[in-house]
């Protein structure tokens, strides 16, 4: 958590700085016409804050592998979990989506393109780390726990968001030029804060039984995103940028009849790089 807010509070001044020297910078007559539309895809790496994940089901489910029927609803606390970058699957072209990509279409409203509209979606993934001991607490059986434990995936639980934790987002975009020169090279600052839904697809694993869910609208996410905007070449465009945002997983697809439920919130910090063109 501390991380992610440092990693955001470093990226202000950058801000506060296009700023004041973005009216020094005239404007070329080769971008008078109005609208900007851009498209762009690349990788991302993320980071994320402990979470506590909650896990209830009432519907008293066979579970084929105990042998038993089973019912829940409990809470693992302080959950860590990291990212599966994946990156060497780049190079294979027929693979290119397993890794943690990114994709951005966007459009600026005016000729000096320094306010838009922007979706905006990562293709992160989310997996709680195996052997790490938590807190649990809550009913099992009918049974009530409260103790520490080991997250055994073979014995107890495996939890993920890999296909993936999928956030989608709308944008505001706000720029600062620092430097422009007609239209073949054009560097700039961008701020973009928004909000959107997370769409996951969640892979879990308890007491020996797996299922991966399907994809569904989960819950809700707002953040930043800020970094360097370069547009060159008449047409090309790459940013590198960082990410803070919040996510909050309110019904998340687990095991039981019905799948069962789980929920959990977290903070989470990216850093991405994209490519791409302008039109």
């Amino acid at each position: 958590m501390i991380k992610i807010i440092v990693f955001c509070i470093l990226l202000l001044p950058f801000s506060s700085f296009a700023q004041t020297d973005a009216s020094a910078v005239p404007s070329s007559s080769k971008f008078s016409k109005k609208g900007n539309i851009y498209m762009m895809w690349g990788y991302t790496r993320a980071m994320y804050s402990k979470s506590n994940i909650h896990f209830q089901d009432n519907s008293n489910t066979y579970y084929p592998q105990t042998g038993k029927y089973h019912n829940y609803d409990f809470t693992i606390y302080n959950a860590v979990a990291k990212d599966r970058p994946d990156f060497n699957q780049i190079k294979d072209v027929v693979n290119i989506t397993i890794p943690q990509f990114v994709i951005r279409l966007g459009y600026y409203f005016n000729n000096k393109k320094d306010l838009g509209i922007e979706i905006n979606y990562d293709h992160t993934k989310y997996v709680v780390t195996n052997y790490q001991k938590v807190h649990i607490k809550g009913n099992f059986n009918g049974n009530y726990i409260d103790q520490d434990t080991i997250l055994d995936p073979n014995k107890l639980l495996h939890f993920e968001h890999t296909d993936g934790a999928n956030f989608w987002m709308v944008n505001f975009i706000k720029r600062w030029k620092f430097y422009e020169k007609a239209n073949k090279l054009n560097f700039g600052y961008v701020v973009k804060p928004g909000a959107g839904i997370v769409y996951p697809r969640t892979d879990v694993t308890m007491l020996g039984t797996r299922l991966n869910n399907n994809w569904h609208i989960a819950g809700w996410i707002f953040g930043v995103e800020s970094g360097i905007r370069v547009e060159f070449l008449k047409y090309g465009v790459f940013e590198f940028m960082g990410k803070g945002s919040y996510a909050d997983y309110r019904n998340v697809l687990v095991l039981g009849k019905g799948n069962g439920k789980a929920n959990h919130h977290f903070f989470t910090g990216q850093l991405t790089m994209t490519i791409g063109a302008t039109f």
